[in-house]
């Protein structure tokens, strides 16, 4: 049984006329969306397929394959548009996959190279690719697994996180309640749907609700590629799409604040701004907070089915990731690592699920109200020279949240003074990040102090494997590249801001 299957029948009896999906070239409403996922979860079935991957942009061609694999019962595999063909290939292999619905069936059928293979009608512009055989991996979905979400991408193997339809359906129960979802709300689609927050959130809760989902494609939206964005539009699809609820990363509520405050009447419908992914520094939050805007703070990870905990209005905390959810239960190590209990999880694709408390590698704490307040990553603390934890989130925070700087990235472990390697706005003058930097710096204790930095030859994305999909830097990689540059300004801590 499913509860957001329910809800769409239940919305289609009692408001038949509410729109329930809509991109550029479809309304549909929710008198309408039962039977056509009933009829497109009868295409899947005629074949005997058990796994399903989505490869597309966002539309609602998306949205509804996504709902007619979970009405036909079987297992959805959202698939990252800026995967390489070698991931591609080892997603398909290990999560033994077989039929791809896809809106760009030539570049596939080309990676795949498999010969004979035809793409079929499936809705729309989305078609359908059967693969032929059984799954060569060894690997096999765990029983009840009805999503699996890739955590990382930015490797040449993907980790993947099996969830169980149960997971899915509590999360976005949960977050209908967190963010007052109601049936006059319009959700504004900014993530790719093969993020799992977006999925959820996105869909999910708006459709349990019985409220209305934009999904346009990214481009629409200002989001190309794995991570370029054009905030000007970003800004403007909240007005054109009359979005009352919407989900950012920190980076994108960072290039939208950057606009300047010109550009930035809040959007007249929008209510609840969710920003997860990726540490929000104060300052960024109190710029937002300045505006107006209604940003509110979350956490979470793939492995808890997305969202642990999130502000919410009339309860929120700056400084915080908000309350839990109320199906999970949250404590911590005696280390202060969170743990989190999710009550069932199937663990990772290809491995054995160890027990429902999942240690998160990330350090926080409650207050006295109950708020989490995250401190930083367990593996990211690094000890300086003269013995000091240091966490680089914090401090990349606090430098990020300058509108000139972009990213950051610091390091210091076993030094005496802390480095960064700078994104900047592109025209951002050296002299004007050093004033940002020493903006920061009084900000901190002299310990995370940063004393010296470069600038980084481009942005820190999934496609140049420097970040992940959801925006956390790859600092092994990062170090790795800019490693002979980071080592000079310990020779010569005077030069900064080289190129």
């Amino acid at each position: 049984m499913s509860h957001i299957l329910d809800a769409l029948k239940r919305h289609a009896q009692n408001t038949p006329r509410q729109i329930a999906l809509q991109d550029q070239e479809v309304v549909l409403a929710y008198g309408e969306l039962p039977g056509i996922v009933e009829q497109l979860a009868g295409q899947l079935l005629d074949t005997s397929s058990q796994t399903v991957a989505i490869l597309a942009d966002n539309s609602v061609a998306w949205a509804l394959a996504d709902l007619a694999i979970l009405q036909a019962g079987l297992a959805c595999i959202p698939m990252p548009l800026f995967f390489s063909p070698g991931q591609l290939l080892h997603v398909l292999k290990t999560a033994g996959v077989d039929e791809i619905l896809t809106d760009q069936p030539e570049p596939l059928l080309a990676a795949l190279h498999y010969p004979g293979l035809a793409a079929l009608p499936f809705y729309r512009n989305l078609q359908r690719i059967q693969l032929p055989g059984a799954p060569t991996s060894p690997a096999t979905l765990p029983e009840g697994t009805r999503k699996v979400t890739f955590t990382s991408g930015t490797t040449g193997e993907p980790k993947g996180v099996c969830l169980p339809l149960e997971t899915l359906e509590s999360v976005a129960a949960s977050l209908q309640t967190a963010s007052a979802a109601a049936r006059d709300d319009r959700h504004l689609c900014l993530l790719p749907l093969s993020t799992l927050l977006e999925n959820i959130a996105g869909i999910y809760t708006p459709l349990l609700a019985g409220a209305t989902v934009c999904v346009p494609k990214l481009a629409d939206v200002g989001l190309t590629g794995s991570s370029a964005l054009d905030a000007r539009r970003l800004l403007a699809s909240l007005g054109d799409w009359q979005a009352c609820t919407a989900i950012m990363v920190p980076q994108m509520l960072q290039a939208v604040l950057a606009t300047g405050s010109k550009d930035l009447r809040l959007p007249p419908r929008l209510r609840y701004l969710a920003v997860g992914g990726a540490p929000l520094s104060a300052t960024l939050l109190e710029s937002a907070e300045a505006l107006g805007w209604p940003v509110f703070e979350g956490y979470g990870l793939s492995e808890c089915g997305s969202v642990v905990a999130v502000n919410q209005p009339g309860m929120q905390r700056r400084g915080s990731v908000g309350k839990p959810l109320p199906h999970l239960d949250v404590s911590f190590a005696e280390d202060g690592e969170i743990l989190v209990r999710t009550g069932r999880w199937l663990g990772y694709l290809g491995q054995a699920q160890t027990g429902e408390t999942i240690a998160t590698g990330d350090f926080g704490h409650f207050d006295e109200d109950g708020f989490l307040h995250i401190t930083g990553r367990k593996k990211n603390i690094f000890i300086t020279s003269f013995g000091r934890n240091v966490s680089p989130e914090w401090v990349e925070g606090e430098l990020a949240a300058h509108p000139g700087i972009l990213q950051a990235a610091v390091f210091g472990e076993g030094r005496p003074f802390n480095s960064a390697v700078i994104v900047p706005l592109p025209g951002t003058a050296a002299d004007t990040i050093q004033a940002a930097l020493d903006k920061a710096n009084r900000r901190l204790p002299d310990y995370a102090q940063v004393r010296a930095w470069i600038a980084a030859g481009e942005p820190f994305t999934p496609l140049n494997q420097l970040a992940t999909a959801n925006g956390r830097l790859r600092r092994e990689r990062i170090h790795g590249r800019y490693a002979g540059q980071i080592e000079t300004l310990y020779q010569f801590p005077a030069r900064t801001g080289q190129q």
